[in-house]
């Protein structure tokens, strides 16, 4: 992949911050379809996998790094990620980082190739995160375009063992991008669950 994941990352992690920002309280304990998630948990999820790639772009590996993050309160996940997103940001200016080898939990690959993947990350649980708040706000097409990519060039398209996906699942002709997107890492949308 040539593309420099950097602008698509900074898009993504603002995007998921807007969502972030408008989970209501009550729902807190509601599924996601991250079936092992509820959405506290998915929020944990999502700042634990941003604070992993934010010491990946730091030091080079994060391979120890919880993905998970209990600290947090339930009225700071907003601050909480916001915190941790500029970090990641900082922590990925450098080309020199891009360019060089880092290792991250599924082995050691080149940095950009591990942004990219986390793009995919935080693009997919933004969109777990909207189907369990009802879909609040519009979701960037061209940003789960380009996780959809990486995803299909990342993982087979049958059985996936050892990794954290289930196998794809049947999508309409005239589905969107992010529920394609989901469809290829095996989750189906609330509303068809």
């Amino acid at each position: 992949m040539t593309t420099d994941p950097r602008p698509l990352y900074a898009r993504a992690t603002a995007q998921a911050a807007r969502l972030v920002k408008a989970v209501p309280p009550e729902r807190l304990t509601a599924p996601t379809p991250c079936a092992e998630y509820d959405v506290r948990a998915l929020l944990g999820h999502i700042v634990g996998g941003t604070r992993r790639i934010a010491l990946v772009g730091e030091e080079g590996e994060g391979r120890g790094e919880p993905m998970t993050a209990p600290d947090v309160p339930d009225d700071g996940w907003a601050a909480a990620y916001d915190e941790v997103r500029e970090r990641a940001l900082k922590a990925w200016e450098s080309d020199e980082r891009m360019a060089s080898s880092v290792t991250v939990p599924w082995g050691e690959i080149s940095g950009r190739a591990a942004l990219s993947a986390y793009v995919m990350e935080i693009v997919t649980h933004t969109w777990d995160l909207s189907e369990a708040i009802g879909r609040p706000l519009a979701l960037d097409p061209e940003l789960a375009e380009f996780s959809l990519a990486t995803a299909r060039e990342a993982l087979p398209g049958g059985p996936r063992e050892g990794r954290p996906f289930d196998p794809p699942v049947p999508v309409p002709e005239e589905a969107g991008a992010y529920e394609r997107l989901a469809a290829w890492l095996g989750r189906v949308p609330l509303s068809r669950a």
